[in-house]
């Protein structure tokens, strides 16, 4: 029962019926109006608040979570083929600053990682870990994957140092030769977890879209990523030429 009335709820609020700001009717309220208990009415209210649709204020009741402006992330092969940050191009175009911090250290591909990059399992990796900003907000996540093989001992091997820091793959890829023909990208969903709800200042049980990309030249995957985005925030436009 408590799923049905968190649905009935979340309902409203997706149609505007209850609209940023509402406060929705209390425990008791609602245990009268569906007719359940009042643990019932509070497990619907508390599955709502998780799911960020709802907020909780201390001493005044529930109210409908105010949702942040949606705004438009372009996936543009043409973007990112031409050099530089594809994402600070991006900001840049909405009138925002795009920054972010990395973190890069060597491991072990684990046997995901192998299958998409076409390794073999526990091959090194470097691994890069990334939170992007726009005017200092937190809006996405990236974790990416090059093989150690391609990029051990040139300038690249530290995504973020040395002279090529903060380009896009493509243009780095290219520094040492390897030019890359194609860009893999499958968009998926899910729960967000807890060490991405605290890194973009989003409530648990907030859906993220998963967006897994592979890079690929003549020699192979050269990086595959998994970039997450909140979909409260953003929605993804693809741009795709047309020869």
């Amino acid at each position: 029962m408590y799923l049905r009335i968190a649905d009935d709820l979340r309902r409203q609020i997706v149609d505007g019926r209850l609209a940023a700001g509402d406060k929705v009717p209390s425990r008791h309220e609602l245990a009268r109006e569906y007719e359940v208990s009042d643990r019932v009415a509070v497990q619907a209210v508390r599955l709502l608040v998780t799911e960020g649709y709802l907020e909780a204020r201390p001493g005044s009741g529930t109210y409908v979570r105010q949702r942040p402006t949606v705004r438009r992330m372009m996936r543009s092969w043409y973007r990112e083929s031409r050099g530089g940050s594809p994402f600070r191009a991006d900001m840049e175009e909405q009138s925002r600053a795009g920054t972010w911090t990395s973190s890069s250290t060597t491991e072990k591909a684990t046997p995901t990682v192998a299958e998409r990059l076409n390794i073999t399992e526990d091959d090194a990796v470097m691994c890069t870990q990334y939170v992007f900003r726009a005017d200092d907000e937190p809006v996405m996540l990236s974790t990416s994957w090059e093989p150690l093989a391609l990029t051990r001992g040139t300038a690249i091997m530290m995504p973020e140092q040395g002279p090529h820091a903060g380009q896009g793959v493509v243009a780095r890829m290219r520094a040492i030769g390897l030019d890359i023909a194609t860009a893999e990208e499958v968009l998926t969903a899910r729960a967000i977890l807890a060490n991405e709800a605290e890194l973009l200042h989003e409530p648990l049980g907030s859906i993220v879209m998963v967006v897994r990309r592979t890079y690929t030249g003549e020699q192979g995957p050269v990086e595959t990523a998994d970039i997450v985005v909140p979909v409260d925030r953003y929605e993804l436009a693809y741009i795709t030429p047309v020869e």
